[in-house]
């Protein structure tokens, strides 16, 4: 490709709604255009790298007997009745409308209505199972809040797949192939990842696992063991119950604690670690108006967790300052267990402690040397914090660590919630309509161009893997005009490398100065810069820098395409080879 026949418009400035470095790259390289919040255009380059993971994706899932479809992109609101998701689906996130003859339509967010659809009208008999079929297409989500550029996009790339079977088992051997299919999706783009379990969310199902780029700008924590294999999304990682305190029973005390509301004010005036205290939260119950969260006072509460608790009315919902006086005769920063007359639900955590502190349900005092059984009940236990680093991993082997991810792939086990909902069954073996499993497993293509970025690169741009780079060597002439020789060299390299299927890019654009021009290379990310000059020809050599380390070397002519190519195929190592 001949530069000057090619779209090359980066910025200098960074756009100030550009808030992390995915974003910013991609914009100042002229790989994406902004059109709406959450709307963008693919501009040549970026769509260069779009199509490689595409092809990648594509691939994959065809070794693993997938079969593509495609889909349409606005779907009838029947379908979304039928699975009763239409007032339930993320709230908001559906982009609703009607048509001229004032038919509900919606753009698909996701495509699980459609596919049970054109299943139980395609598929009659157990013969026909598994099947696994599969699409990339654009969805669109009208997210409150796009960020992040790609990241968090309104229109976004996806690819996701939807299998179909006659029994449990079945569809759990699937999961198991996709699994190992994502995970050689992402070690072909060298990407650092953790598959984590997952929280099944607006999809639904009995298991999910999410796959994770790790980066320190992404948007959700992720525990994993130390020694183990355990690993989950922090929304499900179970918090180990620690062994209780044994510590000899103190006298109950009841202290002033004046202008102390918050777990850090009353342990910084009582001198104690937030440790030996213990927080109530008052929410709304799904039987009782109101009932009691108790954790330690050093943790979080996990509001998914606490909506899978039978007793917890869902969504989430906190009381009222005005219920919680009601009820406990003080303000949200006294509130204590003590003779407290509503369901008392504890987190593992907190029952074992001993002689710990909380609210005196007075305001203005707080009681130390509280004591389950003697001084106060609780009616159940059940894990409702945020795991935390050194805790112990749930699979007895070595402590959490929390890293931050960003979410590029989730599966799932559906069982019967779609099909089921929406009557798709086939004819097993005996001549009985049997309802079909079902199986989702979706992979977000853009969202992938940022995550990689986003582990990918220096204080000079991008540093794109090798398999999915616009372009694998950038040719830059030194001085063209006044060489022949230059312009001859730089011609016949560039033709090499692409005769063997090597994709370079020439840089032959007139008024750029050098400088220019490798300053545009490593922002956009080219893996290789190969320069040619009149004094290097002198001696018979070119320049070559490799983008990722940074190293220069010199390459005899003859030998500069033989000599790339074999830097390529030992950079193309998938990830942990």
């Amino acid at each position: 490709m001949k530069a000057s026949q090619y779209h090359i418009n980066t910025l200098k400035e960074t756009p100030a709604d550009a808030e992390i470095i995915s974003h910013q790259l991609l914009l100042r390289a002229g790989f994406i255009r902004k059109l709406a919040s959450g709307v963008y255009t693919w501009l040549p380059t970026g769509l260069r790298v779009l199509q490689k993971i595409e092809a990648i994706v594509r691939e994959e899932m065809n070794a693993a007997g997938a079969l593509e479809v495609m889909m349409p992109v606005v779907q009838p609101a029947e379908l979304w009745h039928e699975s009763g998701r239409w007032q339930q689906y993320d709230e908001g996130l559906l982009l609703k409308f009607k048509d001229r003859h004032q038919r509900d339509f919606c753009f698909g967010p996701t495509h699980e209505e459609v596919i049970t659809e054109l299943a139980r009208s395609e598929l009659r008999s157990h013969r026909q199972l598994p099947v696994n079929f599969y699409q990339i297409q654009t969805k669109f989500r009208d997210e409150t809040r796009p960020r992040f550029g790609v990241l968090r996009a309104r229109e976004f790339l996806m690819k996701d797949a939807y299998s179909f079977h006659l029994d449990e088992e079945d569809l759990g051997k699937t999961y198991q192939k996709m699994h190992a299919t994502y995970a050689r999706i992402l070690n072909r783009m060298q990407l650092d990842f953790r598959p984590v379990l997952a929280d099944t969310g607006s999809i639904g199902g009995s298991a999910s696992m999410e796959f994770h780029v790790l980066a320190d700008s992404g948007e959700d924590k992720i525990a994993f063991s130390t020694e183990g294999d355990y690993a989950a999304n922090i929304e499900m990682a179970e918090a180990v119950a620690p062994d209780p305190d044994d510590n000899s029973l103190e006298t109950l005390e009841e202290v002033e604690t004046p202008g102390a509301g918050t777990i850090e004010e009353v342990s910084a005036l009582l001198d104690i670690d937030p440790a030996h205290t213990v927080k109530t939260l008052i929410v709304k119950g799904s039987e009782s108006p109101l009932i009691a969260l108790v954790l330690r006072g050093d943790h979080q509460l996990n509001p998914l967790k606490s909506e899978k608790i039978p007793e917890v009315r869902t969504p989430l919902t906190m009381a009222e300052d005005a219920e919680i006086r009601s009820v406990c005769h003080c303000s949200p920063g006294s509130i204590g267990v003590v003779d407290l007359d509503i369901p008392i639900l504890v987190d593992r955590s907190a029952a074992a402690r001993r002689n710990f502190v909380c609210g005196a349900n007075r305001d203005g005092y707080h009681l130390i040397n509280v004591n389950w059984d003697r001084d106060a009940r609780y009616d159940a236990v059940y894990d409702l914090r945020d795991i935390i680093a050194g805790d112990s991993s749930p699979d007895g082997r070595g402590t959490i660590e929390l890293k931050r991810g960003i979410e590029v792939a989730h599966i799932f086990q559906l069982g019967d919630k779609y099909s089921s909902a929406m009557n798709a069954t086939v004819l097993d073996e005996n001549g009985k309509a049997v309802v079909m499993r079902m199986g989702c497993y979706g992979m977000g293509i853009s969202r992938l161009v940022g995550a990689v970025i986003e582990q990918n690169h220096d204080e000079n741009g991008i540093i794109w893997p090798i398999s999915i780079a616009p372009f694998h060597v950038i040719i830059i002439p030194i001085n063209p005009h006044k060489s022949e020789q230059v312009c001859l060299v730089c011609e016949e390299l560039h033709d090499k490398f692409e005769s063997m299927g090597i994709e370079a890019l020439l840089d032959n654009r007139d008024g750029y100065r050098p400088g220019v021009k490798f300053a545009e290379a490593e922002l956009i990310g080219i893996p290789y810069r190969i320069v040619v000059g009149d004094r290097g020809l002198q001696n018979g050599v070119v320049e070559f820098t490799e983008r990722r380390t940074g190293e220069t070397s010199e390459l005899s002519v003859e030998d500069a395409v033989e000599d790339v190519f074999v830097a390529m195929d030992r950079a193309m190592a998938p990830a942990g080879q």
